[in-house]
């Protein structure tokens, strides 16, 4: 597939996909809409791509690698201030939502049909298992509290996933970027390093 990738017929369909995904959702796509579209013929696309699962396989991955490598960059810039890497940490989790429908939530993360949601939580694993070695590099370095732990926002960023679907949630913000951006604000700025003591926390070295 190493040809494919630099062949401007395969980017067409990634490009489009991408588009038709973020739009409608996979199920709602057919290979047929996605070759009118892109403009290239049906075999064509399976030169490329044995069906349209693997296609999507092929999509989210491509923008998890390239979440994952903005992330760093965001992470290893010493020159930022603790407060704006968050700040910038959140723009990037809402530009990399942006334009998606609760379709294409619904049938990566929940519709059973079509067999992904286990695929997308190993591979989100996978993602944030890289990130966890940058976070407590982040510690070391006081960005971040001293005790706290990488693994449980892991933890919470998938119940995130999870509740990004939840129809009621949905009801009281309008669109998922909404949701997403309004529940990380709800914890990112809980892992900062805290200045002084909480009301009624025995006097002891909190970070």
């Amino acid at each position: 597939m190493s040809e494919g990738k630099t062949n401007p017929r395969y980017r067409q369909i990634l490009a489009t996909s991408r588009r038709l995904f973020w739009k409608h959702g996979l199920r709602r796509v057919t290979v047929e809409e996605i070759c009118r579209e892109a403009g290239v013929s049906k075999m064509t696309f399976y030169k490329f791509f044995p069906n349209k699962i693997e296609l999507a396989k092929t999509v989210y991955t491509i923008e998890v690698d390239r979440g994952i490598e903005k992330f760093r960059e965001i992470m290893s810039n010493n020159d930022t201030p603790a407060l704006e890497k968050m700040e910038q940490m959140m723009l990037l989790k809402s530009e990399g939502t942006m334009n998606i429908s609760r379709e294409f939530l619904n049938d990566f993360y929940s519709n059973p049909e079509l067999g992904l949601s286990g695929w997308v939580e190993k591979k989100s694993r996978q993602a944030w298992q890289e990130m966890i070695g940058d976070f407590q590099n982040a510690q070391s370095k006081g960005w971040f509290r001293a005790d706290f732990k990488p693994e449980g926002f892991l933890y919470m960023v998938k119940k995130i996933s999870e509740m990004v679907t939840d129809e009621n949630l949905l009801r009281l913000y309008g669109t998922p970027q909404e949701a997403i951006m309004e529940l990380s604000r709800f914890f990112t700025f809980g892992i900062m390093p805290r200045s002084g003591k909480l009301a009624g926390e025995k006097s002891r070295d909190i970070t």
